[in-house]
């Protein structure tokens, strides 16, 4: 907080500071129990009559009253990261998209409008990097129209908590009744030290999901338009640990290689056989084939509720970068993530 040089706490910020991430303190409400104060670190995204919106990190939006308001300082947009190799949002973003491609897209300005049939958020959803071309609303009601044409809710993919991420945008959202359904989070890491922490003895790569892969893979019943949005990519690998049971394999994991950059994903573990470090033995075979190929830096996803996934990555040496949501658009349905 500022403190002025008499000891007195100030409020630094004005509307002009809309956009900037800024630290505030407030009073508590009345009624609730502990501390005098609150205090919200985010992006200020409005302050319009008497009341500021604070986006945090998470993505969450905090009303703050005016009259509340004890202290207020900007702060720097993006606090230094104490691991994992350096990258833009926008860098991780585009790697990201390129490691699970949809079936169609088009480009409205610099948006990028992907569709997969409706198999997950990510295949069907907007990417906003950069300006639509249009004024948000007509941008809106052009995605929504996009989508009706092929049968499918509108969802806008934004990011929060990392230089450069979408917290005005997310607000704007919000204030048009989108609905933000899923948050997760994008983790970094090395692949070096990945590869190192097992030999990965009895897995197997392939360049294709075969019928026991796709038999252990959580989602049933996958389609043609899946099989393809699994196969996309620059150059993607499959893992597959067999396990006694012949119908399913007892691991499987997935990953793309995209320059400097290797995506893991869909490491998933027959239940009777977890804690015996296969999840551990699946990535690092996935990772000796990314360093084979020329990749340095590792980034996965990761629900924000997944306690054993975020234990298990931590321990990979692997740390937050920023969070991921997606906003579906007023009164219609979702897909699965």
């Amino acid at each position: 907080m500022e403190i002025s040089a008499a000891g007195r706490l100030e409020v630094r910020i004005t509307v002009a500071d809309v956009g900037k991430r800024v630290s505030v303190r407030r009073l508590s409400e009345p009624g609730v129990a502990g501390e005098k104060f609150t205090d919200t670190v985010g992006v200020l995204t409005s302050w319009d009559g008497g009341v500021l919106r604070i986006t945090r990190k998470s993505g969450e939006s905090v009303r703050v009253p005016e009259s509340a308001l004890v202290a207020g300082k900007v702060v720097p947009s993006a606090p230094a990261r104490r691991r994992g190799p350096a990258a833009t949002y926008e860098e991780l973003a585009r790697v990201a998209a390129r490691a699970w491609r949809p079936v169609e897209s088009e480009r409205l300005g610099e948006w990028e409008l992907r569709a997969a049939a409706g198999f997950t958020r990510r295949a069907n959803s907007v990417l906003p990097l950069g300006d639509p071309g249009l004024p948000l609303d007509e941008a809106l009601t052009a995605v929504r129209r996009w989508y009706a044409e092929r049968g499918l809710p509108a969802y806008v993919q934004t990011a929060t908590g990392a230089e450069g991420t979408q917290e005005p945008l997310c607000a704007e959202l919000e204030r048009r009744g989108w609905v933000r359904e899923v948050t997760a989070e994008v983790w970094t890491g090395g692949v070096a030290p990945v590869a190192d922490l097992s030999e990965g003895t009895g897995v197997v790569l392939s360049r294709e999901a075969d019928e026991a892969w796709l038999a252990r893979y959580q989602r049933k019943g996958v389609s043609e338009v899946a099989l393809r949005v699994l196969a996309g990519g620059p150059s993607v690998w499959f893992a597959t640990v067999p396990g006694a049971d012949a119908a399913a394999p007892a691991a499987i994991g997935r990953c793309v290689v995209d320059g400097r950059w290797v995506s893991f994903a869909a490491v998933e573990v027959d239940p009777a056989q977890r804690r015996r470090g296969l999840a551990t033995a699946v990535m690092a075979a996935l990772a000796r084939r990314a360093l084979d190929e020329g990749a340095s830096a590792a980034w996965l996803q990761v629900e924000t509720d997944n306690a054993g996934a975020r234990a298990l990555y931590a321990g990979m040496g692997f740390a937050a970068h920023h969070a991921y949501h997606h906003y579906r658009e007023p009164a219609s349905t979702g897909t699965d993530r």
